[in-house]
């Protein structure tokens, strides 16, 4: 029989006065409890109730290793509880991905929200605008933009990803401000590279925009083609073109007049946002913490 349960045992016997009182505290018959105080003694040696058919009464030992029992146990309980502790406490490395331009101008600030609330957590964050695999990559979880096939992993919906169609007072006062999709025709047009693979790869000289007759695909030309948004925001700030970008990236410039809408009938099509991870990892803590934090801070209302 299991040591610290017959010691248990023992216990409720001695605090309930009985062995058919304490059965019924321990859920189990008067039988077993008794099997339990036999096989007890047995491994002791020595006897530890002096029992009648009236009545029971602790030996001499047996009232001494009572109270070691309740050290024992004691000691028990308080280890499972610091167990418990340090399995709920989020703790160690988390390794985080996420799109290029949400990373630096969303995660990057609310993480130090995160790690303020649990500081033994360490982050290594990757951003990049490819989609690399997370059990390959041993990343414990991402925020994914745009379609993906269904797999094993936990796709949780968050905010959509948003884009605006801009350009800076100066290209406007110099080229005219484009009322329709077809006027940007004759402008100059930023686009961004989309890396192979990607759902919006065919949108870099053709931008999808959304109005009051239904969507149109208008074809766009212009200076340069960049594989980065930070950098088609300087230079769209310096004038040299229109750009469509996400609104993380340009809601601060149209707020100071750095940069402004163009074609305001219009508005490009959002892109979904998801956060994926294990669903066999979800159980660390230091994951389902971030996971909570993620929706609490980008999960849709």
């Amino acid at each position: 029989m299991d040591l610290f349960q017959s010691m248990g045992v023992y216990v409720k016997v001695v605090e309930a006065g009985s062995m058919t009182a304490a059965a019924l505290q321990c859920d189990m018959s008067t039988t077993m409890v008794g099997n339990h105080l036999r096989a007890l003694e047995q491994r002791l040696g020595v006897q530890l109730l002096q029992r009648t058919t009236r009545r029971q009464r602790l030996t001499e030992f047996g009232s001494v290793y009572y109270l070691r029992c309740l050290d024992v146990l004691g000691l028990v309980a308080d280890s499972e509880r610091l167990a418990e502790q340090a399995l709920d406490e989020p703790r160690g490395l988390l390794r985080i991905t996420a799109p290029l331009t949400f990373g630096v101008e969303r995660l990057a600030p609310a993480l130090s929200e995160f790690s303020l609330q649990y500081p033994q957590v360490k982050m290594d964050v990757v951003l990049t605008n490819s989609r690399p695999d997370l059990l390959e990559s041993g990343l414990d979880v991402a925020f994914r933009l745009g379609h993906f096939e269904q797999s094993n992993l936990i796709a949780r919906p968050l905010i959509d990803y948003t884009l605006t169609v801009c350009a800076s007072p100066e290209y406007v006062a110099r080229r005219g401000m484009p009322k329709t999709p077809e006027d940007l025709q004759q402008h100059d047009c930023l686009s961004f590279a989309y890396p192979a693979g990607d759902d919006w790869q065919s949108v870099e000289k053709r931008w999808r925009l959304g109005g009051p007759d239904g969507e149109i695909m208008v074809d766009v030309s212009g200076p340069m083609l960049m594989n980065t948004s930070a950098g088609l925001h300087q230079a769209a700030r310096t004038g040299m073109g229109i750009v469509m970008l996400p609104d993380a990236l340009v809601e601060q410039d149209l707020r100071d007049g750095k940069l402004v809408k163009v074609i305001h009938d219009y508005q490009p099509p959002s892109r979904p946002l998801h956060l994926l991870y294990a669903p066999d990892r979800y159980r660390l803590p230091k994951l389902r913490r971030f996971v909570e934090f993620a929706m609490q801070t980008w999960g849709r209302s």
